[in-house]
C-alpha cells in the first residue's frame, strides 16, 4: 500500500460562504439536495468550517531528493485571499 501526499488550500470563509452555508444545513434538515449553485460554491464537497477549497494542484511542483519525495509551493503564487493551507496523507 502507498502512501500519497495532498496540499488543499482554503479561502476564509465570508458572507457569501455564510449564506451558502444557511442553504446547504436547510436542506439536509428538509431532506433535499442543495440546489447546484450552492454545490458548485463548495466544490460538491459538504462545507468545510475552513472555508472554500482552492484547487492548487497546478502550483505545486515535485520534488525529489536522497529517496524523499514531496511538493514545494512558492507561497507568492498562491492566490492573495487564501488564509490556509491543509497538508494531509492517504492511503
Amino acid at each position: 500500500m502507498s502512501m500519497a501526499t495532498h496540499v488543499v488550500a482554503f479561502r476564509p470563509p465570508d458572507a457569501r460562504w455564510v449564506k451558502m452555508k444557511a442553504i446547504w444545513d436547510a436542506c439536509i434538515v428538509g431532506g433535499v439536495q442543495a440546489p447546484r449553485e450552492v454545490r458548485d460554491f463548495f466544490n460538491g464537497e459538504a462545507p468545510d468550517a475552513q472555508g472554500v477549497k482552492i484547487d492548487i494542484r497546478a502550483l505545486l511542483d515535485p520534488w525529489q531528493d536522497n529517496g524523499d519525495e514531496g511538493y514545494e509551493l512558492e507561497l507568492a503564487r498562491l492566490p492573495a485571499d487564501v488564509s490556509v493551507l491543509r497538508f494531509y496523507n492517504s492511503w
